[in-house]
């Protein structure tokens, strides 16, 4: 068998690949991607940034009455912030999550801001939480309705 003729080395293919690419067959399906996931996640990713520049305000404001510590505490929140967005699939992370939600809310008691800053990111994470599970099912039904019209109806490929 030639180079040329191997998977993964046909002539249409471009030279440099991603594994997914690599991996992808004419006619394969793409998997759907949780919206849900894409939500909390990017909600938690920018709650982390804020939560670190919150820090570096509070540290400002008060650098002699503890700041250091304010600061040091905020990195390491926007830190655990940042690590739970990889795993909000699980009921773990989305229990994190709130308490993350929490404790953003409390900080308020060191700056009054913040109690802006937590309820605006608790909204918004509530927000992700409900929608994104409702965009998932909406997904998901309609997946299997298609489904369900290709195998009643065959696919585009079928009457080709």
């Amino acid at each position: 068998m030639s180079p040329e003729e191997q998977p993964g080395r046909e002539s249409w293919r471009p030279e440099r690949e991603t594994r997914a690419q690599r991996a992808w067959q004419p006619g394969q399906q793409k998997t759907q991607r949780s919206i849900f996931v894409l939500f909390a996640s990017t909600v938690l990713l920018g709650e982390a940034f804020v939560i670190a520049f919150f820090g570096l305000m509070l540290y400002g404001l008060n650098q002699d009455n503890g700041g250091l510590w304010m600061l040091l505490g905020s990195l390491v929140l926007a830190i655990i912030t940042g690590v739970t967005a990889r795993f909000v699939k699980k009921p773990a992370g989305i229990a994190v999550g709130w308490i993350i939600q929490g404790l953003l809310v409390a900080s308020g008691f060191f700056e009054s801001f913040g109690f802006f800053i937590g309820i605006a990111f608790a909204l918004a994470w509530w927000y992700a939480i409900t929608k994104g599970k409702q965009i998932d099912a909406e997904n998901a039904q309609r997946a299997k309705e298609q489904e369900a019209w290709e195998q009643e109806h065959g696919t585009e490929a079928d009457t080709d």
